[in-house]
């Protein structure tokens, strides 16, 4: 029953999305300056990182009747990428989730103009979310590798604090989603600073340089309290050693408090393993949470 509920959840995303690139496409009636669809009790924050003084985004939903109730206390699900998972994290919590507070980053907003236009809005993830730097000189000082502990502390000290300031949220239940790099800064986030969540759904990360670093950290600690979903797509043959590695890694340190699931998502290659994680991810969330 779960499966073939996960299974039509995934077929209305993708027919939704389809169905309105085909209008933007066939509709030639409409000027361009038409009018967006906004997303229902979606709230748009404007975010300063302190330290740097950058200019980010929140994009928050509040779940259905949040008003309503003052007693209670919600968990907080994050992720990163924001403008582009915003769609389908929002959607399956809908029906998955339900009680929980999402909160998406956005990329930095104010990034340099000239930048933005080669690479596109998303240039600040490849400094945010990446853990080490490059060998490459010019790619260095073009997009600054290796800052995701600068992004961290944002998340920590300026993110986190402005949510839980804001709204009634359960700061022992909060949760992690990022994919790809997003997954990547996620895995770090678990090593370097794992109270900041306590799920932690990492889909398809690359994993560079995070061995070394979780060499160093296991020296450091005895237990790990965090539960964790790491999925790949079985087509994703440059993912599946490096996260087989890191799973089988963190098994062998036997942390007492430490949950693992790992997922294969079959015939799926980087692209279409996402759709399947953003579901499978939040059925696994969902047990959790209820507990």
């Amino acid at each position: 029953m779960k499966t073939t509920r996960l299974l039509i959840l995934t077929i209305v995303i993708a027919l939704n999305t389809v169905f309105a690139q085909e209008n933007m496409v066939n509709d030639d009636t409409q000027t361009a300056e038409r009018p967006c669809l906004e997303l229902p009790r979606i709230q748009v924050i404007p975010i300063k990182e302190t330290r740097t003084g950058r200019q980010y985004e929140l994009y928050i939903k509040l779940p259905e009747g949040y008003s309503e109730n003052n007693d209670i206390q919600y968990p907080v699900i994050y992720f990163t990428d924001a403008m582009w998972h915003v769609e389908i994290l929002f959607g399956s919590a809908e029906y998955i989730v339900e009680e929980a507070i999402l909160v998406g980053v956005s990329w930095q907003k104010d990034i340099d103009e000239n930048l933005k236009k080669e690479v596109g809005a998303h240039a600040s993830r490849f400094r945010d979310y990446s853990i080490r730097k490059s060998d490459n000189p010019e790619n260095q000082a073009k997009y600054q590798y290796g800052k995701a502990g600068n992004h961290l502390a944002f998340i920590r000290n300026d993110v986190i604090r402005y949510v839980e300031s804001n709204y009634r949220t359960a700061p022992d239940n909060r949760s992690y989603f990022g994919y790809s790099m997003g997954g990547t800064f996620g895995a770090y986030i678990l090593l370097a600073q794992p109270d900041t969540f306590k799920n932690y759904m990492l889909g398809s990360p690359s994993l560079r340089g995070i061995s070394e670093l979780e060499s160093n950290t296991a020296l450091k600690r005895k237990d790990l309290n965090a539960n964790v979903f790491i999925s790949v797509g079985a087509l994703e043959e440059s993912y599946i050693g490096r996260i087989e590695d890191f799973v089988s890694g963190l098994k062998n340190r036997n942390y007492p408090n430490l949950s693992l699931t790992h997922v294969v998502i079959e015939s799926a290659d980087h692209g279409r393993a996402f759709p399947m994680t953003a579901v499978r991810s939040m059925y696994w969330l969902s047990d959790l949470i209820k507990e």
